[in-house]
This record gives C-alpha cells, sequence and structure tokens, in this order.
C-alpha cells in the first residue's frame, strides 16, 4: 500500500486516487436497450447467448429449480440467512413513514399519504462471487415498504444455472419472479419490459460498469437507487488499534474487485508499519489475493495523521462509503462524522457484520458520494402524494392573496381561476 503523511504529501495528493483506465460503454450499452426495447425475449436470448455464452431454454427460474436450491444448502446456512433476513428486517422497520393530516375551523385539510411503488426490480450481480447478501438487503425494505410485486434478475452460470444461496435468499426474503438475465440487457428489460419479464417502477442493485451505465441511461423511464461504483472502506486506527484486525478488515474489501478501495487513516507510526506486515503475511493466505493484491497496490492508501481530529477531516472529505472507527473511544467521534454510507464503532465491529447480518443496509453511497446520496431504506421503495381540501369560507379568506401572487407572475388564468369562485354568492363550494 501507498503511504501518505499530512505533514510530507499535500491534501490533492492524499486525496487523489490511482484507478485503471475507465472505459466508456455508452455505445454499446445504447445499442442493448434499444435491442431489447424492440425485441424483447429473443433479444435476451441472443444477448445471452452472445455475451455470458449461455444458451438458455426459459428465462424464468422455475419453482422447481428454486425449491432444489433451497434444499442444497446447509442447515447452517439456512438458518444464518433466517437470522440475517430478521435482523434486517428488525431494522428497517424503524423506518416506515406514516403519512398525516392536518386541519383548521375554517375547513382546511390537507395531508400527505405514503403509498408503496407497484413493482420493483433488484438486480443481484453475479461473476467473480455470488451475493445471497444483496438479495436480503434490497428486498426485503420493498417488502417492509409494501411493494405489490418484486421481480430479480441475475446472470446464470455457463451451466445456465443460478447459485443456491441465492435462490434460497430470494425464497427466503419473498421475492416474486427471478429470471436468469444479467448485464445491460437485464436492466432494459426491468425498464422497458418484455413478453416475460414485466416492466417495474424502479430498479435497484450494484453491477459492473454496463449495468451502471444502463441504469444512468434508463433513468426517467423508471426511478433507480443509485449509481453504484467501485466498494470502499476507510479504517480511522488510533495507537490502541490491532494492527492484525486492521489487516484484515482493509483485505476483506480488497479482496470484492481489483477497483475496490481500502484506506487506512491512523495517528500511530507503530501501526503503519505492522499494518504494514500484516498485509503482507495475511496476503499469502487468502483465496482471492490476486484481486485483492492488486486492489491493495492500486488503490490502496495509509495515511499518516497528526490527530484524530485530521483523522476525521480528512474522512469527511473522502466520503468513504464504509468508515470503521478502530479507536478506544469511538462514540466521541461519531458526531463528528459528516460523511460516511455507514459507520462501524470500535474494534469489535468489522465491516463484514453490516454486510451479512447485523441489520443496517449495505447498500451504500460509493466513490465519494456519501456527500448527498444514503443507503439503501423502505424511502427507496415509497412514492409520496399530497392532498388538499379548502371550504368555501377557506378558499374566500386567501382568494385575493393568491391571486395578488398569481399575477405578480403574469398568470392571469391561475388569478381568475380563484376569483371566478366569489363572484357568485348562490354557489355552496362547502
Amino acid at each position: 500500500m501507498r503511504v501518505f503523511s499530512t505533514e510530507t504529501h499535500t491534501t490533492k495528493e492524499i486525496l487523489q486516487r490511482k484507478m485503471s483506465e475507465t472505459i466508456d460503454v455508452s455505445a454499446t450499452v445504447s445499442t442493448i436497450l434499444e435491442q431489447v426495447n424492440t425485441q424483447g425475449d429473443s433479444a435476451l436470448y441472443q444477448l445471452t447467448k452472445d455475451i455470458d455464452q449461455v444458451e438458455l431454454s426459459a428465462l424464468r427460474v422455475s419453482t422447481e429449480e428454486i425449491e432444489a436450491g433451497m434444499s442444497s444448502i446447509s442447515e447452517d446456512l439456512l438458518r444464518v440467512i433466517q437470522q440475517a433476513k430478521e435482523n434486517i428486517l428488525a431494522f428497517h422497520k424503524k423506518q416506515v413513514r406514516e403519512g398525516f393530516v392536518s386541519t383548521d375551523s375554517k375547513g382546511l385539510v390537507m395531508g400527505q399519504r405514503i403509498l408503496p411503488l407497484a413493482a420493483v426490480g433488484v438486480y443481484v450481480p453475479g461473476g467473480t462471487a455470488a451475493y445471497p447478501s444483496t438479495v436480503l438487503m434490497d428486498v426485503l425494505p420493498a417488502k417492509i415498504a409494501g411493494v405489490e410485486k418484486i421481480v430479480m434478475v441475475t446472470p446464470p452460470s455457463q451451466a445456465g444455472t443460478i447459485p443456491a444461496a441465492i435462490l434460497a435468499a430470494a425464497k427466503i426474503a419473498g421475492v416474486d419472479e427471478i429470471y436468469k438475465i444479467g448485464g445491460a440487457q437485464a436492466i432494459a428489460a426491468l425498464a422497458y419490459g418484455t413478453e416475460t419479464i414485466p416492466r417495474v417502477d424502479k430498479i435497484v442493485g450494484p453491477g459492473n460498469i454496463y449495468v451502471a451505465t444502463a441504469k444512468r441511461m434508463v433513468y426517467g423511464q423508471v426511478d433507480i437507487d443509485m449509481i453504484a461504483g467501485p466498494s470502499d472502506v476507510l479504517i480511522v486506527a488510533d495507537e490502541q488499534a490491532n494492527p492484525q484486525w486492521v489487516a484484515a478488515d482493509l483485505l476483506a474489501q480488497a479482496e470484492h474487485d481489483v477497483l475496490a478501495q481500502a484506506i487506512l487513516v491512523t495517528t500511530s507510526q507503530r501501526i503503519v508499519t505492522e499494518v504494514q506486515t500484516a498485509l503482507s503475511e495475511q496476503l499469502e493466505e487468502l483465496p482471492r489475493q490476486a484481486i485483492a493484491q492488486e486492489s491493495i497496490e492500486t488503490n490502496g492508501k495509509i495515511i499518516l495523521v497528526r490527530d484524530l481530529a485530521e483523522a476525521l477531516e480528512l474522512a469527511n472529505r473522502i466520503a468513504p462509503e464504509h468508515l470503521e472507527l478502530a479507536v478506544e473511544k469511538p462514540f466521541d467521534l461519531l458526531g463528528k462524522v459528516k460523511n460516511a454510507g455507514s459507520v462501524f464503532l470500535g474494534n469489535y465491529t468489522p465491516e463484514a457484520l453490516g454486510d451479512y447480518f447485523a441489520g443496517p443496509n449495505h447498500t451504500l453511497p460509493t466513490e465519494g458520494t456519501a456527500r448527498f446520496y444514503s443507503p439503501l431504506s423502505v424511502d427507496d421503495f415509497v412514492k409520496k402524494s399530497s392532498y388538499l381540501y379548502y371550504s368555501k369560507a377557506a378558499l374566500s379568506e386567501v382568494t385575493e392573496d393568491v391571486a395578488l401572487f398569481a399575477q405578480s407572475e403574469g398568470l392571469d388564468g391561475h388569478a381568475r381561476s380563484m376569483t371566478i369562485r366569489m363572484e357568485d354568492p348562490q354557489n355552496d363550494f362547502s
């Protein structure tokens, strides 16, 4: 990992992210979207054959396939998935909002209704790993919100199958329909609908650059959660932190993807040295060593700071997806955190807890977007609708004021729609 010090490096040097060259896939994705929009299912079969080298006999995962997936995983894993579900439900149920209504004695009624989306599409990535945890995190808040139909898409294996753990998680979470389709073509199917796959109102879930670009392009046809980039973690560690644990947490992030970013910000030169040694040792034992090593070497950073105040200042500038406070008194720092997707407090709260089990959502803003984005929540699966009622008495009291406001904008028709109601006193508008 590259080592920086706030005493010898500028803030610009410290914050600059070294990344592999980003390719522009817009033209390719645009072609795929148009193909699916015009050709429907036939395009999905052809694109899956051409891109994934998989020939499918059916797009939808059958009930028999789901049951086979459920029966092929261990009872212990089923128990853990079920417990994770309960933890996630317990946390997200506290996010449920209620509508409101207000009235006054003159006959004014106004309020807001909270309404669930009718249909949501959930993209679950495939590729180098399977993510049943993503199924739980993206589906359960939608179920709490009251979404009527949840449609899941995920890339098939070369054999045309879906990992058993993903099928089990989908069954446990309550997914209504599952389809063997991935990439930009899956996003297109959810956005436009095909003969088999229903059109949805919103698409959530992370994916590769093709998926992210497709989500960006269909936004407006449907809503999306966010444009997710490579995952990242920032660990703030003081002198009391355990370097072995810190190294393990950095590698846990690095093994996601070669573009993942793992950052350590510490006040201790000893921690810098010992974490470097621990990283080298632990990398040798990691099954996904090649991915983690490239991530650490390309995007990893260790930043030596003067004190914890400076550490938090840097953390807020970086706005990490995951922020670990591996310090003696983490709650003393929590109030100073302004920009972070999720915060993990203390030495016994590794980020992996949030990935799988604890309850808070793991679909988080990446690449510094925690400055303005929030974690996925129940709020992402509802819409708000306001309503308004005025009696004749209530309307008559404000007619002149509203008409004046409208006239100030040059909209005499708006003013007239107010005053016309007051011109015939025989009319009853109560």
